[in-house]
């Protein structure tokens, strides 16, 4: 049985980690998210992930909180069957930055179903940098 959870380990926190994603990552903007990708080897789980909803949109705290819980639970409970198995399948860890580009705060069901189609143009956009090259 899948456990439907979001572990420290699954987390993204080393700041030279967070510098190589930026600098170096590749990047799609799905509305309304930004997510941001790279590559990586020996992290403790497929992928490390951070959320981050930015203070010159919504500058009410309990807005960005807000957000960056629905969204931590639409990612929580989608991960396993569409981010994970893909990225076991392929023997492959990646650090992944999910940004919320969106001007107003939208219901969770829409934010679920966006992070669905996140996880299948992330599986492609992959493929395309770093599989079809025999990276």
């Amino acid at each position: 049985m899948v456990k439907y959870t979001f572990k420290k380990e699954e987390r993204l926190c080393n700041k030279r980690f967070l510098t190589n994603l930026f600098q170096s990552g590749s990047s799609f903007v799905l509305y309304p998210y930004r997510i941001s990708f790279v590559k990586s080897q020996q992290l403790p789980s497929p992928a490390q992930v951070v959320i981050s909803v930015p203070k010159r949109r919504f500058k009410k705290a309990v807005d960005r909180n807000l957000l960056k819980r629905r969204i931590r639970e639409a990612y929580r409970l989608q991960k396993h069957q569409l981010l994970h198995t893909f990225l076991l399948n392929n023997q492959t860890e990646v650090l992944l930055a999910i940004q919320y580009i969106g001007k107003e705060i939208l219901d969770y069901d829409v934010i679920f179903n966006k992070m669905n189609s996140v996880f299948i143009k992330f599986q492609h956009e992959y493929t395309k940098l770093y599989l079809e090259q025999g990276d």
